[in-house]
């Protein structure tokens, strides 16, 4: 890539390679990355071929070719991806090392792209995209405070259990079955999140009982999750990011919009003057309404998060560089 860019004519833009995991990351990555482009320099946003992938020094995964592709190269090459629980486990192990360490590579501070885009200050934007319906029905930003304070010290529990080498005890999946719903939607919410905080209430008590020892380090952990930027009222940005946006995030949003839906269309209903014109605009409706996973997915509200703010922060000493 350096010896490409040496060929372009001296007063051209350099161009440096963004490799991300996924074709789903490919928007958010652009996201962060536009914020940073000069008139200097400009990112291009490519996945790893397969041919690259084979090549990998660890073998396993999206994120090992990316983390191999950049071993041996400079500032014209960069790597994208999600943190998992690596950045949390700040450095206390080889793959959260390698994430901090390895130079060029970038991460999403939250725990995959998909917890930010559950973002909560966004999800009723989500719904208006959705739906063309800008009625305030659902507070998603007290709903998600309060289930995030629901699982924070099983949150806790998980991270120092992580860091020790002793996740067996409960692992990211066994986490995800206690604070993940069954069914929910607008109706339910605030038992769900009862539910929920009573059931990791119960685990966190049957887990000091059984590691007395291990009890004593979580208060530590508390302590350096804060500094990291993870909080009582955010913890759902930093769980398992596959089950918030499918199993709990994803319905709810999906019920408050179909009630929206139902809405607009009983507005259309009385106000129509004749059953004509209310047959046109139902129709000239249903045909404006979103896909809600879709708008979800293309939501960029969680440019305005403090999560977003650090992931813009890691690229400090690299502008300086470019």
């Amino acid at each position: 890539m350096s010896a490409a860019n040496a060929l372009q004519p001296q007063n051209s833009r350099r161009k440096v390679i963004a490799y991300v995991e996924s074709y789903d990351d490919v928007l958010f990555w652009r996201t962060v990355l536009r914020t940073l482009e000069t008139d200097r320099h400009y990112f291009e946003i490519m996945l790893p071929t397969k041919q690259q992938e084979k090549r990998t020094l660890m073998g396993r995964g999206k994120k090992s070719a990316i983390y191999s592709l950049i071993q041996n190269t400079g500032h014209d090459m960069i790597a994208c991806v999600d943190a998992d629980y690596d950045y949390l486990m700040a450095g206390a192990t080889e793959n959260s090392r390698q994430l901090l360490d390895t130079p060029y590579v970038f991460h999403t501070v939250a725990y995959s792209i998909e917890n930010l885009q559950c973002y909560a200050e966004g999800l009723h934007e989500v719904c208006v995209m959705a739906t063309l319906n800008d009625h305030r029905i659902f507070d998603f930003s007290l709903f998600m405070k309060e289930y995030s304070r629901a699982v924070w010290q099983l949150f806790c529990w998980s991270i120092a259990l992580y860091r020790s080498f002793d996740y067996g005890i409960m692992t990211i999946t066994d986490m995800d079955k206690i604070i993940t719903p069954g069914k929910i939607d607008m109706y339910n919410a605030s038992d769900v999140v009862m539910r929920i905080k009573h059931k990791a209430a119960n685990k966190v008590k049957s887990l000091r009982q059984a590691y007395p020892a291990m009890a004593s380090k979580v208060k530590g952990v508390e302590a350096s999750l804060l500094a990291l930027g993870a909080t009582p009222e955010t913890t759902y940005l930093f769980i398992h990011g596959h089950y918030l946006f499918d199993r709990l995030v994803t319905p709810l949003v999906k019920s408050v919009c179909r009630r929206l839906i139902e809405e607009r269309e009983k507005e259309i209903h009385r106000f129509a003057i004749h059953h004509t014109q209310m047959k046109n605009e139902l129709s000239c409706y249903a045909n404006s309404v979103e896909d809600i996973t879709s708008m979800m997915k293309k939501s960029t509200a969680y440019t305005e998060s403090e999560v977003f703010q650090r992931i813009i922060k890691q690229f400090e000493k690299y502008k300086e560089e470019v």
